[in-house]
């Protein structure tokens, strides 16, 4: 039975273009990027390319201000903790939105420890951040806010430009996770008035073990580990160079296939939204229009996510209940918890994010797979009503 992978917000299969091209930088023929003879030229040559190619996927003002990391988490440590301790004069205060990533609200956590306070700004029912709130949250003893461009969970896209108007009118620095949005829709830097900006490597296509931070030029960043000079001394180690360059070449295709790709997945996700919907007490979660074009969840009355996930996969489907890095605490998600739904409500989740192996094809499948899931776990639900 062929597979249906529909769980590419927590692992995207690499394009096999990028693999094809990062793999003539990992032959032993190439040196470290650090060194003067013509080995490591070589390399520095391809990793300031690919340094320009995400400059470019962000619009930003320049090569410099993009930091290459190990991955998204590692550059949201950066940008939360690197620009609150380098910055003491702006104030001790930290605002993220309540549907961070963990990577994003844990460091802000953490940093009480040292003195910091924070406050988690509400959404809506829809995902969307409470802007009026954020106005009243953010003072001039705020540091950093950090909102998401797009959840992946359940797809909202939050108004990142109105939510800089408000940060910068206080003083404060924006943090924009744009992890999940990144090779889905635009991400540009300058027009949104972003300050320091998250992207992965895997989830633009590319290997795992890169990703990049953004940081406007003149922002003062401390960094979070300490040793060589590397990326200008924010980010010391010998840079992965097969990740950064595949990082870059994924870059380069994202730009040049964004559109044409954003519009077949949305006609797979509408699709996909119209069939799953028509099952009893079935309900989509996020914003109904303002959503990643390849993203589709639901919640589903009386039943559990793991099982969902468990036996969906022996329909020969690969779908996620919530975030995979949040799924070992075994807790209810915090996302939909936020949305105002209640702890049995939120159990009940699937999440649905489309890649580049889906197609309109495979629609019908996964909407009778989905259908027979729930049917069978609610017959064995002591709270359906569906249960003989």
């Amino acid at each position: 039975m062929d597979q249906i992978y529909l769980d590419n917000a927590a692992c995207t299969p690499a394009d096999p273009r990028v693999i094809d091209y990062a793999a003539s930088f990992y032959d032993g023929k190439i040196g470290n990027p650090s060194t003067l003879h013509s080995r490591g030229l070589t390399a520095r040559a391809a990793l300031e390319e690919a340094r320009g190619r995400v400059k470019t996927l962000l619009n930003a003002e320049d090569e410099k201000c993009i930091v290459f990391t190990s991955g998204a988490t590692e550059a949201n440590n950066l940008a939360i903790r690197g620009t609150a301790l380098r910055n003491p004069k702006l104030g001790t205060h930290l605002v993220a939105s309540r549907i961070e990533h963990i990577s994003v609200l844990n460091p802000m956590k953490d940093l009480q420890k040292q003195g910091y306070t924070f406050d988690l700004v509400p959404v809506d029912a829809t995902g969307l951040a409470d802007l009026e709130t954020l106005k009243s949250l953010v003072t001039k003893g705020t540091a950093v806010v950090s909102v998401m461009a797009a959840n992946s969970e359940i797809g909202t896209i939050e108004p990142i430009h109105e939510i800089s108007d408000i940060v910068h009118a206080a003083g404060a620095y924006l943090h924009v996770d744009a992890t999940a949005a990144a090779g889905h829709i635009p991400v540009d830097v300058q027009r949104d008035g972003i300050d320091l900006c998250s992207v992965s490597s895997n989830d633009l296509t590319g290997p795992q073990g890169a990703g990049a931070l953004y940081v406007r030029s003149g922002l003062k960043v401390q960094p979070v580990l300490v040793g060589g000079g590397q990326e200008r001394g924010l980010r010391p180690g010998t840079e992965n160079l097969f990740a950064i360059v595949g990082m870059g070449e994924a870059a380069r295709l994202t730009m040049l296939e964004m559109e044409s790709e954003a519009d077949r997945v949305r006609r797979i996700r509408d699709a996909l939204i119209s069939e799953i919907t028509k099952v009893k007490e079935s309900y989509l979660t996020g914003h109904p229009v303002r959503r990643l074009p390849n993203q589709a969840s639901f919640r589903f009355s009386y039943i559990e996510g793991e099982s969902i996930v468990l036996l969906m996969d022996q329909f020969g489907v690969q779908v996620s209940t919530g975030s995979a890095c949040s799924s070992l605490t075994l807790e209810p998600s915090h996302v939909l918890l936020a949305l105002g739904l209640k702890h049995e409500e939120v159990h009940g989740s699937m999440v649905l994010s489309l890649g580049r192996s889906n197609s309109l094809e495979q629609v019908p499948r996964v909407a009778t797979a989905v259908t027979e899931t729930v049917n069978r776990l609610r017959m064995l639900s002591p709270l359906s009503s569906d249960r003989r």
